[in-house]
This record gives C-alpha cells, structure tokens and sequence, in this order.
C-alpha cells in the first residue's frame, strides 16, 4: 500500500503548539480550544475569523518558526503504519526545512520515498495538482489527512481517503487512532475476496 500523508494533525499533533502561538499573538483574547477548532478547518480559516493583521501574522511566523523538533510530537502508534505502508509520501503547506528538521530528530526520515511541500509551487489544497504529481510517480493507494481539505484533491484523482481524528463526506475511511490501521487493511482484503 502506497500511502499519501499529510503532516500537520496527521502524522504530527502540530495543532496544540500552532494554538499557543496564535493564542499569544491575539493576547489571550480566545481560548486556545476554540483557536484549535478553527485552524483544522484551515489556517487561512483561523486568520480570516480572528482578524489577524499583516504585523500579527508575521509575528506568528517568527514565533512558529522558533519552534524546536521536540514541540511536535508524533501520533501514537503512526510510526507502525509508516513501517506496513510499501512507499510513503508527504504532501504538506509547510516548508522543507522543516518538515526535514522534524522526521531527522525522530530519525523518520527512512520511512518517506519524497514529499511536496509549499517550496514546490504547487497551488495550495485543495487543488489536486501536488496529489496529481505523486499519485503519477508512486501509484497512491490511499491519501490520510486531518481535514477534508486533504481529501478533496484525492477523491478528485479516484484515490480512497481517510480522515484522521475527524468526520467527512469526502472519507472512505475514518481512523480515531492509528492502533485502528489494521483494520482499513482487513476491510479492503475482505471486500476483494468477497468479488
């Protein structure tokens, strides 16, 4: 199984620390739940409903990118999925470096064949251009994303989905944890024996 992932509240819990950050820079006028529900609809979402100014917004950039490696944790049980996938691939806003720094420290970076990233100039989700390129280079069977947002572009290429965490019309299948995995894989062995 050749698997597309998203990286932000996907493969990482990022959302709890991008909070904190957007919670300093509106001075604590919003409660850090309330500004996580907004930013797994989207950044932009969160920006657009807060308000943020120019000068705000990049003061979230400074402080996002003060961030160390060990601020983002892992999903439980995530690496063990990583390890059944046969090729792995990241299609993520964030930049690189990044995302480069974060799989070097939990020594992740073995279990990723490539990834986009927003250095790429693809159009951001949902746009299917940046699923398009990897589903044409690795064969994608399944796309896992936090958000439909990260659904939409591979139901747009026939690929199945999965939200994480979360509901959505555009998922084929939804996961509450990754110690679930396993059953995704029996479901779709079972529906093939069945034809």
């Amino acid at each position: 199984m050749n698997i597309l992932w998203d990286f932000d509240g996907t493969l990482f819990d990022t959302y709890p620390a991008y909070s904190r950050i957007f919670s300093h820079v509106l001075g604590g006028r919003a409660a850090e739940v309330e500004i996580y529900k907004k930013l797994k609809v989207s950044f932009s979402h969160a920006i657009d409903h807060y308000g943020l100014s120019e000068e705000q917004i990049d003061e979230m950039n400074r402080l996002e990118e003060k961030l160390q490696p060990a601020d983002i944790v892992p999903f439980e049980s995530v690496e063990e999925v990583l390890k059944l996938a046969n090729k792995n691939v990241i299609m993520t806003h964030k930049d690189r470096k990044g995302v480069l720094a974060i799989l070097q420290y939990y020594g992740w970076e073995e279990y990723f064949s490539d990834m986009v990233t927003i250095d790429d100039g693809f159009p951001r989700k949902p746009d299917a251009a940046s699923y398009r390129y990897l589903h044409e280079k690795y064969g994608i069977d399944l796309a896992i994303g936090d958000r439909e947002i990260d659904l939409i572009p591979a139901n747009e290429l026939g690929i199945r989905t999965c939200i994480f965490q979360g509901t959505s019309k555009a998922a084929d299948y939804s996961l509450a944890s990754y110690d679930k995995f396993q059953n995704i894989i029996d479901f779709d062995l079972l529906k093939k024996e069945n034809l």
